[in-house]
């Protein structure tokens, strides 16, 4: 896993980040931040330390559920998913926390 130290410049300060293609834990597989538009995926992990978890869990985001990368958007920021019969934008961030197997590519 690739990390990113940014010192504040005092001794011991580091913060760590994570680059934002590993997935978190390391778990293997693909995470809904990195799936191209035009890709559906079926969601096999919703990691347990992910913000909102019940949230997503109350729209439809569980392990089992089929969905659709819609649009990405231009600065990275925001993502559009299509789970069952409706569209959502997800941060990023959170997206990461959600692990895929890949499905076929949409037409």
């Amino acid at each position: 896993m690739l990390e990113l130290k940014e010192n504040s410049g005092k001794p011991g300060m580091e913060n760590t980040r994570r680059h934002s293609s590993e997935t978190p834990s390391g778990a293997a597989g693909l995470s809904l931040a990195e799936l191209p538009v035009g890709a559906t995926a079926t969601i096999i992990k919703v990691m347990p330390g992910m913000r909102g978890r019940q949230k997503f869990a109350d729209v439809g985001l569980v392990a089992g559920t089929e969905l659709l990368m819609e649009a990405h958007a231009p600065f990275g920021g925001l993502l559009r998913v299509k789970v069952m019969e409706t569209s959502m934008a997800l941060h990023r961030d959170d997206a990461a926390n959600i692990m895929l197997t890949r499905g076929e590519q949409s037409k």
